[in-house]
């Protein structure tokens, strides 16, 4: 007998994080366009057919299959009291062995912004990385003058590292990218640890 596996879903308190699904096509599609002069400033120029059936199904194999691998966790974030679609946060690049790590992306349409919806999905996801995957890092990148998103990753536990040169494309330039990271037992400055 072959036994399905739930599907991942992380619950907390006024949202829900899981994968996407085919039906979430048209609420995708409408906040990514209803949210694109708010978003294109901070992510990679957007495909032709970023919007397009196609793409959005890709995406939905892609997600299910790293889910499987545990490769990704790229996650819909959903508001708990009615399941309107808010943004997106993804898990991503999980290295394990000697690294236990991963990297962390996210966004959030823009009528959702600055409500506390992302600290609160960082929150659940940071929880899962470390006690259900057993992951020791996190890290995420972000452009130096994205102060929102500074904010967020720096409330929600993640601590500056540095910065790294022309890391990503975004909006079709390479550009510096200041690096944050969240442990699972951070010893940061301290001078004790062996």
């Amino acid at each position: 007998m072959l036994l399905r596996r739930r599907p991942i879903r992380l619950d907390a308190e006024r949202i829900v994080l899981r994968l996407p699904t085919h039906s979430d096509f048209n609420a995708w599609t409408a906040l990514r366009d209803e949210s694109r002069d708010f978003l294109i400033p901070w992510e990679p120029v957007w495909s032709r057919d970023h919007l397009s059936r196609k793409s959005f199904t890709n995406r939905v194999h892609w997600a299910a299959r790293a889910a499987r691998a545990g490769t990704g966790f790229p996650f819909f974030i959903t508001r708990r009291a009615d399941g309107a679609l808010l943004g997106a946060v993804t898990l991503d690049n999980v290295r394990r062995g000697p690294a236990q790590s991963a990297t962390v992306g996210y966004w959030i349409g823009q009528p959702h912004a600055r409500q506390g919806y992302m600290r609160e999905a960082l929150g659940v996801l940071v929880h899962y990385a470390f006690t259900t995957l057993d992951l020791s890092r996190i890290e995420a990148a972000c452009l130096p003058e994205n102060a929102a998103s500074r904010g967020v990753l720096e409330k929600s536990g993640f601590k500056y590292e540095g910065v790294a040169q022309s890391y990503l494309q975004i909006d079709g330039r390479w550009r510096n990218h200041v690096l944050y990271a969240n442990l699972r037992s951070d010893r940061r400055g301290r001078t004790d640890v062996r």
